[in-house]
This record gives structure tokens, C-alpha cells and sequence, in this order.
């Protein structure tokens, strides 16, 4: 976990700034939603800015239709938003047990409420220090990194803001509140199995380009090495858990090489192994949306009853877990702590 900026004062008006992708509520907010999605330079890097919105608009009209269908098929839109504010509250319930008053806000980065709506509510509160916390555990240039660049952008234009003590929580995807959640909620589904032993306990999280990573040194492929990792270890140690498992990347776009193995070719190689029962942890995804309600609970789970897979059991995403909202006010009462005293030379060489 990474921090930057300076920790609270005790007597200041404090607000908690939640950061998350968006998503359309309804299917006429498709079309703007995927264009605001691509014009993002910092999610589709092109060699030639110019041609950044046309394209976005190009890629926007051409996959409307069955973006469509796909949030048709779960209910007519996204429920990120009404996740993300629920989460927000129980944040702010959670703190104020810590004896922590704060006011949460939302802002997504392509969709209502936009970051500059959470930053009008945050200058008309008068917060005074402001933690802002991605709901991304693992740090991407694409997710993290943009919502921080749009928010950093957005705050240099606002004389008001410039006073305002800002914390960031980069990346926490070694918390270990949110492993523990995570190691939680797939045991509970594991000991659903008939032989919990056997189930193949399947990793999908979202892909980026591999050029992020080896060309722009985006750390995200590594952190969720360690992620899983350190979910995998909690399960040993906690619940005598050695299941086999696997990682896998799901939810590419356009020609350009993403990060392997993708989750389609993953889920057809544990099938041709003869297993049969596998229990699905979308990892990089801490709300329910589009890619674990319809691209994995319908497009991968056909994929693997058809492929021989007699038993694919998601584990849900953390939403308003209880375990998990406790991770968030860790991570946000880590954030505020004083910093400790740093020991002089002098002292550290006696």
C-alpha cells in the first residue's frame, strides 16, 4: 500500500473520495459511456492524439449494439453506482464506530457522478482533508492511474481545493483485510462443493495490454501475482485449503496482444484436464458489474458447461461484505495515523 500526501489534522472536516469506473444505468447510456470510456488516453493509448475522440466514436458505435444486449441481459444497466454509494455508506458507518466523522463521496470516472460532480459536493461541504481511495485494489495505469490523472487535473482548476489536505491510497492489494475478506468469501463457497478438496479454485481478472506492462512499467500483472498469492497462502494457513489454481485474464478489446492466459483458453485447458468443479474469484473486481454478472456467469460459464466443466460456482463480488468494508476503514484509518517518529543518524548509529 502506498500513501502520498500529508496525514489529517485532528480538528479538520474530513471526506472520503471513492473512485470507481461507472457504468451506464440505463441501455440509451451505452453509446456515451463507451465513447467516454475509449477517448480516455490513458486507457487507449494511441501514437496519434488527434485521432483520439474519432476513434472513440467509431469504437463507441460499433460495439453499442451488443453492449446492449449484454446489459439487457442483466437487468437494462449497470448496478455499479448503486453499489459504490452503498459501500460509501457503510464506510461512513464504519468509521464513525471508529470514532472517525467523515462524509464519503463517489466519483466515477466515465459515467454519473463524474469526478467533477463529487468535487462540487466536496467544495460546498468545506471538507478540509480529503482521502481518496480507489476501489481498485491493484494499481493499473488504466484504472488507478486515470481516475488519479482526471481528479489531479480537475483539482489544479480549483482555487478553493488548493488548501485542502489531500491522502491517496494508491494500491492495497496486500492489505491484509481485503485478503482476508477475499480468502472468506471463497471459502464459503468452497465448502458448498461435494468435495471441496478437488474444486479448481479459478482466478479471472481484468486484462490490460501487455505493452503496459513491459513498455509503461504499469505494475498491475505484478500485483495481482501477489494478490493471489497472498489469498492462496491465507487459505492454507487458515482453512487447510490446497486446491490447485489458476490465473487467468478476461475482458481484452481490439487486436492488441493483452495479458495471457486469457480466461476462455484457461477454462478449456482445466477442462481437457478432467476437472470438474471449479469456483470462480473475480479478482480485480470488487463490486458486481457487467464483467462478473454477464461476461462470467453467462458467456465463461457456458463456455465451461459445454467444455465438460460440471460445476462453475462464482464467488460474489465483496459489495457491502462486512469483512470488506472493515478493510476499507483499516486502509482509511492507516491513511490518517501520524506519521512515526523517524529516528536521527546519531540515534540509529548507538
Amino acid at each position: 500500500m502506498a500513501l502520498r500526501g500529508n496525514r489529517k489534522p485532528m480538528d479538520s472536516k474530513l471526506g472520503i473520495l471513492l473512485l470507481n469506473l461507472g457504468g451506464p444505468e440505463r441501455l440509451e447510456d451505452v453509446y456515451s459511456f463507451l465513447y467516454n470510456l475509449f477517448a480516455d488516453p490513458d486507457l487507449l493509448r494511441l501514437p496519434v492524439p488527434p485521432l483520439q475522440k474519432p476513434l472513440a466514436a467509431l469504437i463507441a458505435a460499433s460495439r453499442s449494439p451488443t453492449t446492449r444486449e449484454n446489459y439487457a441481459a442483466i437487468g437494462g444497466g449497470s448496478p455499479l453506482r448503486r453499489i459504490t454509494e452503498e459501500q460509501a455508506q457503510a464506510l461512513t458507518a464504519a468509521l464513525a464506530v471508529r470514532d472517525i466523522p467523515a462524509q464519503t463521496y463517489v466519483a466515477m470516472r466515465y459515467w454519473h457522478p463524474f469526478t467533477e460532480e463529487a468535487l462540487n459536493q466536496i467544495e460546498a461541504d468545506g471538507i478540509e482533508t480529503l482521502v481518496i481511495l480507489p476501489l481498485y485494489p491493484q494499481f493499473s495505469i488504466s484504472t488507478t492511474g486515470s481516475s488519479l490523472n482526471r481528479l489531479e487535473q480537475l483539482w489544479r482548476q480549483r482555487p478553493r481545493l488548493q488548501g485542502v489536505t489531500k491522502i491517496v491510497i494508491r494500491s492495497w492489494h496486500d492489505a491484509p483485510g481485503y485478503l482476508q475478506a477475499m480468502a472468506e468469501s471463497i471459502e464459503r463457497r468452497i465448502t458448498t462443493f461435494h468435495e471441496p478438496d478437488a474444486a479448481h479454485i479459478f482466478f479471472s481478472a481484468h486484462g490490460v495490454p501487455v505493452k503496459y506492462v513491459t513498455q509503461y512499467g504499469d505494475p498491475y500483472q505484478a500485483e495481482i501475482e501477489n494478490c493471489v498469492d497472498g489469498i492462496m497462502n491465507l487459505l492454507r494457513r487458515r482453512y487447510q485449503r490446497y486446491n490447485a489454481h489458476t490465473l487467468a485474464y478476461q475482458s481484452r478489446v481490439g487486436p492488441v496482444e493483452w495479458l495471457r492466459p486469457y480466461t476462455e483458453d484457461a477454462i478449456a485447458s482445466i477442462a481437457r484436464r478432467g476437472i470438474g468443479d471449479l469456483v470462480v474469484v473475480p479478482i480485480s473486481f470488487v463490486s458486481e458489474h457487467i464483467e462478473t454478472l454477464q461476461e462470467i456467469d453467462m458467456e465463461y460459464r457456458e463456455l465451461a458447461e459445454a467444455a465438460g466443466i460440471h460445476r462453475f460456482e462464482r464467488v460474489p463480488a465483496l459489495n457491502t461484505d462486512p469483512a470488506f468494508i472493515e478493510a476499507l476503514a483499516d486502509l482509511v484509518s492507516q491513511a490518517l495515523a501520524p506519521e512515526p517518529p523517524q529516528a536521527s543518524p546519531m540515534a540509529i548509529a548507538a
